[in-house]
């Protein structure tokens, strides 16, 4: 495909804004979060590398959260001045259909939708690592307490065996109140319960602390108590006490192999971990969607100048992703199917975007 002068043209407005959209929004934001944490970063002496590096990837967290919004404004802002410049109708008055019109725009889309989609499988996953590290173990209340499900976990690590604590001491590495349970069909082969379990980094070992065993024989119980005991386990610290944002960490083949995983256990978290699956997809998509929706809002010259057009792209932008949250919310907590609810936003705001370009179009 061999891209005219107006191809060229649109294609270099339409990156060259997006991006310096981000290089305007970034630092505004990074300023606000400083001086919302400044005196939190002082009080705990966090060492400026440390800081350095959450900023670094509080760059790259945000830029991909807010995404949508950057691209939008963005194709909103430099539609409107070609609008309000007249070139729109010098473009199609040389008898060039709007649909040859959207093509560089289409084009540039897609450049974007395919940065987003790396940035998503490999540089967000570590970003987030990072960045939510950092915010457990030096702004948090509890600091790295904080960033485990450690509260009565209740846990299947296979497809017969149950795990429980009540609690998880990060410090000690201590749980308390541990039980563990295995099944044969519906009947209880034994059951394992210890008021207090340690795992041992040293050699991935765990200890029980007053523990008692009972196997279920056809003639008579087994029972097996002490005070203390060395054992291996198969199941491991993060099957113990999850870090509650893991899914979040992993590139697409880590999480892939994580959700099966987790899928084969019945994890109650498992809509949580598809979400952010899917997100990694339809996030991208979104790209073409909102640039569709922002050319045919912004490329018609209205009375009103950039300021309307503005305004209508900031209240689209806000609402898809006010969408966004509350379907990812729902598919969460509720019965609806993560996929589903993921593309809802996409789906609905597709339709908008077909209605307007053929508005626009007229």
């Amino acid at each position: 495909m061999i891209l005219t002068i107006l191809d060229k043209y649109i294609l270099k407005r339409y990156l060259a804004t997006f991006f310096v959209m981000i290089l305007l929004f970034i630092p505004i934001g990074i300023v606000i979060d400083v001086s919302e944490k400044i005196n939190r970063i002082l009080a705990n002496k966090v060492p400026f590398v440390d800081v350095a590096k959450y900023y670094l990837d509080f760059t790259i967290y945000f830029a991909n959260l807010l995404f949508p919004i950057f691209l939008f404004l963005s194709v909103i802002w430099f539609t409107s001045k070609l609008a309000n410049n007249t070139e729109i109708i010098a473009v199609l008055s040389s008898g060039i259909s709007f649909n040859r019109f959207l093509r560089p725009y289409i084009i540039g889309a897609t450049f974007v939708s395919l940065l987003a989609l790396i940035m998503t499988i490999f540089l967000v996953p570590k970003a987030s690592a990072g960045f939510k590290n950092f915010r457990y173990t030096y702004l948090s209340g509890n600091g790295p307490a904080d960033e485990r499900d450690d509260t009565d976990v209740f846990r299947q690590i296979s497809k017969d065996e149950y795990i429980f604590v009540s609690n998880f001491n990060e410090v000690s590495k201590m749980a308390f109140n541990f039980s563990m349970e295995k099944f044969k069909g519906d009947k209880l082969q034994y059951k394992l319960i210890a008021s207090r379990i340690k795992w041992n980094a040293k050699d991935s070992t765990y200890t029980l602390f007053n523990y008692s065993k009972r196997k279920v024989g056809p003639l008579g119980d087994v029972i097996e108590t002490g005070e203390k005991k060395d054992t291996i386990f198969k199941f491991d610290l993060e099957d113990l006490t999850p870090v509650v944002y893991i899914a979040e960490t992993l590139n697409l083949t880590d999480l892939n192999k994580f959700i099966e995983k987790e899928r084969d256990r019945g994890s109650s978290n498992i809509n949580v971990y598809l979400v952010v699956l899917y997100k990694k997809y339809s996030i991208p998509i979104s790209a073409f969607i909102l640039t569709i929706i922002a050319v045919a809002v912004s490329s018609m010259k209205r009375r009103g100048g950039m300021g309307v057009n503005l305004a209508i792209g900031i209240i689209l932008a806000f609402t898809f992703v006010f969408f966004d949250k509350i379907f990812g919310v729902l598919a969460e907590k509720s019965t609806m199917p993560p996929i589903i609810a993921v593309w809802i936003p996409n789906f609905i705001f597709g339709i908008l975007a077909i209605y307007l370009l053929r508005n626009a179009k007229r």
